[in-house]
């Protein structure tokens, strides 16, 4: 998974740096085009900290003097990384083994807890269907899983 994040990067044009980051487990620059992740973090959480900090890159988000538009991007992000982490049938067979307890499914997919929650942000259950990251219109899903 490192690699394909490396490419995304590559493909953006934005480097990554490793830096003692004191409050935060990465950062974006937009304007320098630069990731900085903590030094030190478990692998899980450095994945999910690049591939948070790649979804801030692909938008061009750049920090904002109000509350709810920083908000929007840090679920934004956080959903955005959890699609290129984590497939549809990778989370129905952790969610079947761990019968839904979100720290056993995180630590089985080598992802946060909070990559879990961002993911189960964008099901939607109708009936016997889960449709992954849907939006209005018909055939608009990323994914269409029967269950």
């Amino acid at each position: 998974m490192r690699g394909k994040l490396e490419d995304i990067a590559d493909a953006l044009g934005v480097t990554i740096e490793y830096a003692e980051l004191v409050t935060r487990d990465g950062e974006y620059r937009h304007d320098l085009k630069r990731i900085r992740l903590r030094v030190g973090m478990t692998l899980r959480k450095e994945t999910c900290a690049l591939a948070h900090e790649l979804a801030h890159a692909v938008w061009g988000d750049v920090p904002s003097k109000f509350g709810p538009v920083n908000a929007k991007q840090e679920r934004r992000a956080d959903e955005w990384a959890a699609l290129i982490l984590i497939t549809p049938e990778r989370y129905r067979a952790a969610e079947e083994r761990w019968d839904g307890h979100t720290g056993a499914m995180a630590y089985d997919l080598g992802v946060t807890t909070k990559i879990i929650t961002a993911f189960q942000r964008v099901l939607a259950r109708i009936g016997d269907t889960v449709y992954v990251d849907p939006h209005m219109g018909e055939g608009q899903w990323a994914a269409k899983v029967l269950v």
